[in-house]
């Protein structure tokens, strides 16, 4: 079992659900067009491929919101040397725009294609193949986020970064606790928020590190925004689960695949005054495993133009209990995601 390789029980349950997927997938890419939508045995017509996909491209351009007005948001929120939030959100706001008009577009082509007002080109043909399978097109992941959710979710996961970032502008000031799922570049907002510190305690940002404290408090009791650093919510922990009583990393429960972590405190400190590890640092004193944090569960990325990864995050401390050294964690393969597959 998986525990010869000092993996947990639920192992079993991920690999069995990885290789149904894969077997589903293939089934669904070699089924004919005309029996697209596949009928439910009640009796009634099946959906051709074309009706399927004019549906499904409606209900996704009637849920999209207009661009956001980027002039308006600098104004609202100017370059400012004490708060490089408002850079941060600024940037978001013109990768958003350029992800939504995508699919605004795309959409409209789709649905002109279908009337033969215009040709079905082989782009828009494989954009369509993947929306009626329940994928998300190429054409839009090119230029989207990393993501693994099939069509369904992933429109909802996009809407729900539009509203987050929408109530950010609607509040007209960052707000007390910040999804960190919801970002599109999320290193913008971690380096971000180091600068802040560096600036408002006059120091180097290159001697600036990452402490970091898991809250009891949910996040809707938080309302007020950190003094140092930001309190961030949204994670999944995959192989572990937080114990609130402890307050320390522990076993999965049965086929518990991942479990949301409490609202974190990245609270930024001089890299000197950060206590240094045990088992990483010969004078390392806290009992603490080095947790990654991915975007996606696929947990591997490129080395993208701006020196950084395009799937790893960071690195986040979270506490052990007293009889588990940092290797029991990595042989289970703990990490952090920022969001599910699902």
């Amino acid at each position: 079992g998986p525990e010869v390789f000092g993996l947990h029980d639920n192992a079993n349950i991920s690999t069995a659900i990885a290789e149904t997927s894969l077997l589903l997938e293939s089934a669904l890419s070699l089924q004919p067009r005309g029996a697209s939508g596949g009928g439910g045995g009640g009796g009634g017509a099946v959906k051709s491929w074309d009706e399927v996909l004019d549906e499904t491209a409606r209900e996704i351009a009637a849920k999209l919101p207009p661009l956001f007005d980027l002039e308006k948001a600098e104004l609202a929120f100017p370059v400012a040397y004490s708060e490089s939030m408002n850079t941060v959100l600024t940037q978001e706001l013109g990768r958003f725009n350029r992800l939504l008009a995508l699919l605004q577009t795309s959409l409209v082509e789709i649905q002109k294609a279908l009337k033969g007002l215009v040709v079905l080109s082989a782009e828009l043909e494989a954009m369509g193949n993947s929306m009626v399978n329940g994928h998300v097109p190429a054409r839009w992941t090119a230029v989207a986020y990393p993501s693994l959710k099939p069509l369904g979710s992933w429109v909802t996961d996009f809407l729900a970064r539009l509203a987050f970032l929408q109530s950010w502008l609607t509040r007209g000031a960052a707000p007390p606790v910040f999804w960190i799922s919801g970002f599109f570049f999320t290193q913008a907002f971690i380096t971000g928020t180091q600068q802040n510190y560096a600036r408002k305690h006059k120091m180097p940002i290159d001697q600036v590190g990452y402490d970091m404290l898991v809250l009891s408090q949910a996040a809707a009791e938080l309302t007020q925004p950190a003094e140092d650093g930001a309190f961030v919510d949204g994670l999944f922990l995959e192989g572990a689960r937080w114990d609130a009583h402890s307050h320390t990393l522990t076993e999965s429960r049965p086929r518990e695949l991942h479990v949301p972590l409490p609202v974190l405190h990245l609270l930024p400190k001089a890299r000197d005054q950060i206590e240094p590890i045990e088992d990483t640092d010969p004078k390392g004193t806290a009992h603490v495993y080095l947790c990654p944090v991915y975007k996606t569960s696929k947990r591997q990325g490129t080395l993208s133009t701006t020196g950084h990864s395009t799937n790893f995050v960071m690195s986040v401390r979270l506490p052990m209990s007293a009889h588990h050294r940092q290797k029991h964690w990595i042989r289970r393969g703990v990490a952090l995601l920022t969001q599910l597959d699902t």
